[in-house]
């Protein structure tokens, strides 16, 4: 290993291949859990010379518990992959759904632990049943770091700071936040370029919109002023109710090119794939629900 550096007098240390493997800025201190504040664009390195870009991060959240905010990055990840963009998911909710629905144990080592300082991120990786597609799982253990992080200083940058470490690898990292607006979230946000919104066809579902939209512009103005709205799109749509149509009409009239144009219906078979620990395209990449997904990745990519 050694050093080079970087843009705004941040140092990283390489390893034998040339990867960057910790990241250190001028005059940084460590505190109880291990973080390195980077001074530099994320999207950007200095490195022998050489300017290269570093992976796009893109956050699905929805205070809402239930919208199939998981089931998309999921699927959207996975897609993703198939399209020959490596690709790393980042369960980053303490009930570790996004970890069950691609087949990975939560008893291995978990972005807890990393975030803990306990291991290197690098660590955590597990691949899938998908090529090119990576995950990092999430346990019950990560519920403790919404206390643990309430005392620490830049709490909500703990998450970018180690997934800094990562961007160099892959394509895209989506990150599946929890239902709620806490500090969990705020790191999803802090660490993301780009945050899309799945959103259910129903009234209430619509009501915490203006909430979920506040919050972000909060963070663009606070701690993310990189971050953008990619878009909102609309899952488990059912075009036999009045009000699915009508919530659809509502959001495309009043956000117009923010909102997707690729709906995601009801669909037994999205349902069951997680069981199986499977995405869609790998259970049944036939079915209504893995064509619609199939196309909205698309639509985020030329988005993002």
């Amino acid at each position: 290993m050694h050093k080079t550096s970087l843009l705004y007098g941040t140092t990283a240390i390489l390893g034998s291949s040339g990867r960057i493997v910790s990241i250190f800025p001028r005059g940084c201190k460590k505190n109880g859990l291990m973080r390195f504040t980077l001074r530099c664009p994320f999207y950007l390195f200095r490195k022998c010379g050489i300017l290269f870009r570093m992976g796009t991060s893109i956050v699905f959240v929805n205070q809402k518990g239930g919208v199939g905010k998981t089931t998309s990055a999921v699927n959207i990840g996975a897609y993703f992959a198939q399209a020959g963009k490596k690709t790393l998911l980042v369960d980053f909710d303490p009930q570790g759904n996004m970890s069950s629905g691609v087949g990975i144990s939560k008893k291995q080592p978990s972005i807890y632990d990393a975030i803990a300082g306990k291991i290197p991120i690098q660590k955590t990786v597990r691949p899938t049943a998908v090529k090119d597609l990576y995950a990092i799982p999430a346990d019950i253990n990560l519920s403790g770091a919404t206390i643990e992080l309430v005392d620490q200083q830049s709490r909500e940058f703990f998450l970018r700071d180690n997934l800094a470490l990562l961007k160099e690898e892959y394509e895209y990292i989506l990150i599946d936040c929890p239902p709620s607006l806490g500090i969990l979230t705020l790191n999803g946000l802090a660490a993301a370029d780009e945050v899309f919104i799945p959103l259910q066809c129903e009234y209430f579902a619509l009501e915490g919109l203006t909430l979920l939209l506040q919050t972000v512009k909060r963070v663009q103005e606070k701690i993310n002023p990189r971050l953008k709205i990619g878009g909102i799109f609309f899952t488990m749509y059912d075009s036999r109710t009045k009000l699915a149509q009508e919530v659809v009409q509502q959001v495309t009239a009043y956000f117009k090119d923010r909102v997707c144009s690729t709906i995601i219906p009801r669909n037994v078979r999205l349902s069951e794939a997680p069981s199986h620990g499977l995405p869609i395209c790998k259970y049944d990449a036939s079915c209504i629900g893995a064509r619609s997904y199939e196309k909205l990745a698309q639509e985020v990519l030329d988005r993002a």
